[in-house]
């Protein structure tokens, strides 16, 4: 075994314990969310007549089921998953569209709070990098479904792009995650939290997901870099 390969095996198991301290904080993202939406905030309900429950789907898919379950279809491919290659792409590929899918419904779902409730959309910043940042996802996804799974192309036109795929893909996680933190102060702004219980609450979950995103990063970069 060469120096290269004993290196590059390092940091691949120096990433372990990153990826498991992210899989921790996402179990801890969860369970804020659920206390935040249903200790102070009656729930959450997509068919719902009471508004405030429909916009309630909105920060639990767009945070459990976009960020989470995105991150977790990062570090699918690279650190969780020990099987081959291909299945290791179906995986990542296939958390990623779950993903996707559960943050289209959670755009939607504040698309229909603001209608039932006759308020203007996109107006603000989180809503701008919000929008901007799914279907960059749904571009990213599409390009890989086409390069690296079902695509014909060549093993060298694959090397050349996959380090575009990997930056775009990390890019995507962090704008994902300011939409989150930015949709956050947003929200705790029109509540008009002042040391509160609900506002701890708020900066607990900011802070868990700016966490998790950087300890996916890590997990997922680190094994990448060898001597």
């Amino acid at each position: 075994m060469d120096g290269m390969t004993v290196e590059r095996n390092r940091l691949r198991e120096a990433a372990v314990p990153m990826n498991q301290l992210a899989h921790l904080f996402a179990v801890a993202v969860l369970i804020l969310l659920l206390v935040w939406l249903f200790h102070f905030h009656e729930g959450l309900d997509y068919y719902s007549n009471n508004p405030y429950r429909v916009f309630n789907v909105h920060p639990f898919l767009m945070v459990f089921g976009f960020i989470i379950i995105g991150g977790e279809g990062l570090m699918a491919y690279k650190t969780t998953a020990r099987a081959e290659r291909k299945v290791r792409k179906v995986i990542h590929a296939m958390l990623n569209l779950t993903a996707l899918c559960l943050g289209a419904v959670g755009v939607r779902a504040v698309f229909k709070f603001h209608g039932m409730l006759n308020l203007p959309n996109m107006y603000s910043l989180h809503s701008w990098i919000g929008l901007t940042t799914i279907c960059a996802f749904g571009l990213q996804w599409a390009f890989g479904l086409v390069a690296f799974l079902v695509g014909g192309l060549s093993e060298g036109r694959k090397r050349r792009l996959l380090p575009w795929h990997v930056c775009f893909g990390r890019t995507i996680l962090y704008m994902a995650i300011c939409s989150a933190l930015t949709g956050l102060i947003e929200k705790a702004t029109f509540l008009q939290l002042q040391h509160l219980p609900e506002s701890r609450i708020i900066n607990f979950i900011a802070l868990t997901i700016l966490i998790f995103g950087i300890l996916v990063d890590h997990s997922v970069i680190l094994p990448r870099f060898h001597a």
